[in-house]
C-alpha cells in the first residue's frame, strides 16, 4: 500500500505527523504521489468523470462528447460531466488534459487536429504520443466541397475548369490558418493545380454566410454544417472527402470518384485520456463505448449530426493518430502554414 494512503485511525501519533508532513511535500511537488494502482482501477469510478471538450458549447466536439456521455453514465453508475474549456484552436484543453492526473477521472473528447496537426505546427505545450492514452475513436465527419451563387458550377470538373484561369482571383473559406479545412483545400488546390485565396473565419457561421451571399466562392465544409442547405438552392455540394460516399447525400460522388483518387481527409473525433493512464480502466471505459455505438439511437444521434459512427479499440485508434500525424506532417508543408 502506498504510504501516503496508509494513514488510518490506528495509526501511530508519530506516524500519523509523518505522513502528515510527506502529504503536504507532496502537494509541493516535493515527494511524488503514487500513481493508480491495479486496485484502484478495479474500484473506478468512485466520483464523477470529467470529459473535457476544448472548444465552446455547441460545436460537432460538444455534440459527440455529450451523446457518449449519457450511455457512459448510465453503465459505470458515475456522472461523466462535460466541461468546455476552449482556446488556442482547442490546444489549451488538450494540455489541461495532459498534464491532469492519469487515474481516470480526467478525460478529452478530441478532434484531429489537437492531436496530428497543432503539435506539428509547434503550437501545443504536449506531446501528442506520450502525453495521451487513446481511448476510443467515436466517429468520422467528412468534409463536403460547397459553392455558393458566385460560381455557378455542378461538378468538380467544372469547378476546376473555372477556377484554374483565375489564380488568385477567386476566394473560399478558411477557419483559421492550419485548420483541418485549409489544410484539406491546400492539399486539393495543389492536387488540381488551382489557386485561390484563403480568406480565414473564426468560426463556420460566417464563413457559411459570406458564401451563401456570394462574397466567397467555394467551402470546404463539415457535413453537418451544411446539411441544412440540401434541398435549398442556395448552396451545391460537388464532392465529399471520405473514402465513401456519405449516407445522408448519396448522389454526391467522393473526390476520388471526381478525378482525385486516394483523396481523403475526415474529421474524426475521439475520446483519450493522460498518458499513464491505467489500461484497465482504459479498455473498460473503451468496451462501454463499443457498447454504446451499437445501440441504434445512439448511432442515430451523431449519424444526424453527420457523424460517421466508429468506437473502435484503444490499439486502432492509437495508430489512426500515428498515421494522421505523419500525413498532416506534409500537408503543413504543402500548405504554407508556418510554425510557431
Amino acid at each position: 500500500m502506498p504510504l501516503i494512503s496508509a494513514m488510518g485511525r490506528d495509526c501511530p501519533p508519530t506516524r500519523r505527523a509523518c505522513l502528515r508532513t510527506l502529504g503536504l511535500l507532496a502537494l509541493m511537488g516535493c515527494v511524488p504521489l503514487a500513481r493508480p494502482t491495479a486496485a484502484g482501477a478495479q474500484s473506478w469510478p468512485a466520483r464523477p468523470v470529467k470529459v473535457v471538450v476544448p472548444f465552446g458549447a455547441g460545436g460537432n466536439t460538444d455534440i459527440v462528447a455529450r451523446i457518449i456521455a449519457q450511455p457512459l453514465s448510465e453503465a459505470l453508475g458515475q456522472a461523466f460531466v462535460v466541461e468546455n474549456r476552449p482556446g488556442a484552436a482547442g490546444a489549451l484543453g488538450a494540455e489541461a488534459v495532459a498534464h491532469a492526473p492519469p487515474d481516470g477521472y480526467t478525460l478529452l473528447m478530441a478532434s484531429l487536429p489537437q492531436l496530428a496537426i497543432l503539435p506539428v505546427m509547434g503550437r501545443t505545450g504536449y506531446d501528442p504520443v506520450k502525453d495521451f492514452a487513446p481511448i476510443s475513436n467515436i466517429g468520422t465527419n467528412p468534409f463536403i466541397l460547397t459553392v455558393g451563387p458566385a460560381l455557378p458550377v455542378k461538378t468538380v470538373a467544372e469547378f476546376v475548369e473555372q477556377v484554374r484561369p483565375q489564380p488568385k482571383e477567386l476566394a473560399y473559406a478558411a477557419m483559421g490558418a492550419g485548420s483541418l479545412n485549409h489544410l484539406t483545400m491546400a492539399l486539393f488546390l495543389h492536387r488540381a493545380g488551382l489557386d485561390m485565396n484563403a480568406v480565414q473565419y473564426k468560426g463556420g457561421p460566417a464563413g457559411l454566410t459570406d458564401l451563401i451571399g456570394g462574397h466567397i466562392h467555394a467551402y470546404l465544409a463539415s457535413v453537418s454544417h451544411v446539411a441544412p442547405y440540401a434541398n435549398s438552392n442556395e448552396l451545391r455540394f460537388l464532392a465529399v472527402t471520405s473514402e465513401s460516399r456519405v449516407p445522408q447525400f448519396p448522389d454526391v460522388p467522393t473526390l476520388a470518384e471526381a478525378g482525385f483518387p486516394g483523396f481523403r481527409s475526415v474529421l474524426w473525433t475521439g475520446l483519450l485520456g493522460p498518458g499513464g493512464m491505467p489500461k484497465e480502466i482504459v479498455d473498460r471505459i473503451a468496451g462501454e463505448i463499443a457498447r454504446a455505438i451499437k445501440d441504434p439511437s445512439v448511432r442515430e444521434r451523431l449519424a444526424s449530426n453527420g457523424v460517421d459512427p466508429l468506437g473502435d479499440t484503444p490499439e486502432s485508434f492509437a495508430a489512426t493518430i500515428a498515421a494522421d500525424i505523419a500525413f498532416w506532417t506534409d500537408a503543413v508543408k504543402v500548405a504554407g502554414v508556418e510554425e510557431k
